[in-house]
């Protein structure tokens, strides 16, 4: 009788795919750059936490690595930097649609060039109490793209003359 007696409400939201991120004190931005693709490539991670920059890193991949192989070696080095900093629970951010929709299961990793590559980022993923993924813009991810050429340009200021 009650349940006849209460209004029923009705919903003004529209979009229902819309994702709500748990907040998470640690976040980490990943990235990879290809000058040639493949090229000479670097990658770059950076963490934050509350907001404030934790640790930044950068590394040259290699002569002819691809974009994709970059950007892997920098979510990979991130990763790896968390545990190490025992953060047990991360917020990670990419622009590499490709990467984030692999590691989310919403791509397969088909590439045998990247499989190993997923397979090392997917075992550090398991190791955190709770991760979770996101794409965003390349606009939003200034800070690890500026790492991750500053590995190129560092590798290509130092490498021997021929």
């Amino acid at each position: 009788m009650l349940r006849k007696m209460l209004p029923k409400i009705k919903s003004n939201i529209k979009d229902t795919s819309a994702k709500v991120y748990p907040e998470f004190e640690f976040l980490m931005k990943f990235d990879g750059g290809s000058k040639g693709n493949p090229g000479y490539s670097g990658s770059g991670a950076v963490i934050y936490h509350n907001n404030n920059e934790l640790w930044t890193g950068s590394f040259f991949v290699g002569v002819n690595a691809t974009n994709n192989h970059a950007e892997y070696a920098g979510l990979i080095f991130g990763l790896q930097q968390a545990l190490e900093m025992k953060i047990e629970s991360l917020f990670v951010q990419g622009d590499s649609e490709l990467i984030i929709n692999q590691m989310t299961g919403k791509y397969k990793c088909k590439s045998v060039y990247l499989f190993s590559l997923h397979e090392r980022a997917k075992y550090l993923e398991s190791n955190f109490k709770s991760i979770e993924f996101q794409h965003i813009p390349r606009h939003l991810n200034k800070r690890a793209d500026e790492l991750a050429n500053i590995a190129i340009q560092k590798y290509l200021e130092e490498r021997p003359s021929i």
